[in-house]
């Protein structure tokens, strides 16, 4: 739940911020008393939290004395192709509790599962998804830049619907990572918790944007959600170097990365709702652990690909983690 402090110091600084601002008291009250008007009626209210624990620490693959989540990346992209069934299935068999699976949409509006928006990068194709029907993505082959792609020669973009199914078959938490798309994301997802109310407890719908997420919770507020953050990502990309030559945009963008930290840990989290934060893994302390399980959040660790690190978050922080591979370590992932 949030804390009274945080409601307090929130508008206090709001308030002066205003105030330093306008330099009228009564523009100052105003704006602070219909700002907390507005997130009194827009905010959702989180899921009950045996509901949230039962998505994000089910019984089954959890390790450790805090039954501590291990998700495959993408399925697990180090193992097998990404975001394939062949990645949804080595997970399980190598013990995973669940799977981060990337929901995008073909030319025809199909959900399927695919990280990027072409297909370059993990097949034998070349193009946008946004130009390509389901026919054509059935024609490529997924584990074609894959390094194990004599083994899993051949396989398949998945749709949502089969990768779901096969999940439930397997009994595996799915986490949904959604990356655009806020209102088809949401009216497929609604579709598919419909069709599968097992969802609601087995699954989670998480997204870097928060209105993915308020909208999602807007057509079911049912459905455990989750924000995803990696701090600085406006002005640096994952290992720490700038994404911008000029210094006048990275000061910028800097300060940007600022207001958006600031929004996600204060603002956005209570607005929708949220059960779980996935920070990227650098960033995860026990006292940031600590800071979100005050506010009833859990935080989800990613992507975490050493078994040195594997061992921290399980036996010390004792938080969920997302990795890549579940068999060996692998390259940092950002």
């Amino acid at each position: 739940m949030l804390q009274l402090g945080d409601e307090v110091m929130l508008y206090s600084v709001l308030f002066v911020v205003i105030l330093l601002g306008t330099r009228s008291p009564l523009w100052t009250t105003a704006v602070t008393a219909s700002l907390y008007l507005f997130m009194a009626m827009f905010r959702f209210p989180q899921v009950p939290t045996s509901r949230a624990r039962q998505v994000l620490h089910p019984a089954k693959g959890a390790t450790g004395s805090g039954r501590v989540s291990v998700v495959a990346h993408r399925g697990g992209g180090h193992d097998a192709p990404e975001n394939t069934l062949a990645a949804i299935q080595e997970a399980s068999k190598n013990g995973a509790t669940g799977v981060e699976l990337d929901l995008e949409f073909s030319a025809d509006g199909v959900p399927i599962l695919m990280h990027d928006d072409t297909v370059d990068r993990t097949t034998n194709g070349s193009g946008p998804l946004s130009q390509m029907r389901l026919s054509e993505l059935n024609k490529l082959d997924a584990a074609a830049k894959h390094r194990l792609r004599d083994k899993f020669a051949g396989e398949k973009i998945p749709t949502l619907e089969e990768a779901v199914e096969e999940c439930i078959k397997l009994q595996l938490t799915i986490y949904f990572d959604v990356k655009g798309h806020p209102d088809e994301a949401a009216a497929a997802l609604k579709e598919l918790y419909k069709k599968h109310p097992v969802l609601y407890n087995s699954s989670i719908v998480c997204s870097f944007e928060p209105k993915v997420i308020y909208r999602m919770r807007q057509s079911d507020p049912e459905v455990v959600t989750a924000l995803t953050h990696r701090p600085w990502s406006l002005s640096r990309f994952g290992d720490g170097a700038p994404r911008f030559s000029s210094l006048w945009k990275h000061h910028w963008l800097t300060l940007m990365d600022i207001v958006l930290d600031w929004a996600h840990h204060h603002v956005l989290w209570k607005l929708c709702g949220i059960s779980a934060f996935l920070i990227q893994k650098n960033f995860v302390s026990p006292d940031y652990v600590q800071y979100w399980a005050q506010r009833g959040v859990e935080v989800v660790a990613w992507t975490v690909n050493t078994k040195v690190e594997k061992e921290y978050y399980q036996e010390l922080l004792q938080v969920n983690y997302i990795t890549d591979s579940l068999v060996e370590d692998c390259e940092p992932h950002y």
